[in-house]
């Protein structure tokens, strides 16, 4: 879960969820699901099943669902419309920009989800995701690929972006004007209204896993000045946490999906 089940109401325990990218929040809908965590620890106590399993949720390899979205790397099934692929270029010129996994800059984590090497960084303007073949190493030449099939434009102006800000950290500068400045400016305003949305969705179904009432959900989302002086049965309050609470679980039961299917900057406004 988000929090642990005591642990739901301080708001700053979510604060992270205003920052997370699509791919990242459907994985924060999806770890919340009982039956995904049901099959999680069957295959924790040695089930043989995983691929079968992982494929019905929408992954490559069953993810822990005790891992939120900072410590997790779901390796998504298709994979998400921002997501380039890294290959060797052994047509590039002589003096083409080379890959080098160490000079991007931020956090990095790294895993394999089978096939490939799934590289996750985390940097102020936003996370950077990316797949590169275990065949490309350090100081090769690197081009960009993406997978072929349905919505390919669509997916190709999903990973623009982050196959701009890979060329820019290895020299090859390609980027349109304003774009990273633009990117960060996003990154560092304030959250927007479907960010807040997310963050007080994911709030209100573990309140609710905890066995917390309406109102009791109302205080920690709202304050509990704001609920004595407003609440009762067919008041807005208590319809906003309904309101919640529906949108909330819609996406566990699937709707997650949606999230890793849209650009970065239009992430929340599915569901």
């Amino acid at each position: 879960m988000g929090a642990r089940a005591n642990d739901w109401r301080p708001a700053a325990a979510y604060l992270y969820a205003l920052t997370l990218d699509g791919p990242a929040l459907a994985w924060e809908y999806l770890r919340r699901h009982p039956r995904y965590r049901a099959v999680y620890d069957r295959h924790a106590r040695g089930s043989d099943e995983e691929a079968g399993h992982a494929a019905a949720w929408g992954l490559r390899l069953l993810e822990d669902p005790a891992r939120d979205a900072r410590q997790a790397q779901p390796a998504w099934l298709p994979d998400p419309d921002g997501l380039p692929q890294l290959l060797p270029d052994a047509a590039a010129a002589l003096d083409a920009p080379v890959f080098g996994l160490w000079r991007m800059p931020g956090r990095k984590q790294l895993a394999h989800d089978g096939q490939r090497l799934l590289l996750t960084a985390y940097r102020p303007e936003g996370t950077l995701r990316a797949v590169f073949s275990p065949s490309l190493e350090h100081g090769m030449a690197y081009a960009h690929g993406l997978a072929a099939g349905p919505r390919l434009r669509e997916r190709w102006r999903a990973a623009t972006a982050t196959m701009e800000r890979i060329d820019a950290y290895y020299g090859r500068e390609t980027a349109r004007p304003g774009t990273h400045a633009q990117v960060h400016a996003h990154a560092h305003g304030r959250p927007d209204r479907i960010a807040l949305l997310h963050m007080r969705s994911l709030q209100t179904l573990d309140g609710l896993a905890a066995g917390a009432t309406h109102r009791e959900i109302a205080q920690a989302l709202f304050g509990a000045a704001e609920v004595a002086e407003r609440w009762h049965d067919l008041g807005e309050l208590r319809a906003q946490v309904r309101r919640l609470a529906r949108r909330g679980q819609a996406l566990v039961d699937g709707g997650y999906r949606r999230l890793l299917q849209m650009e970065p900057s239009r992430h929340g406004r599915s569901g």
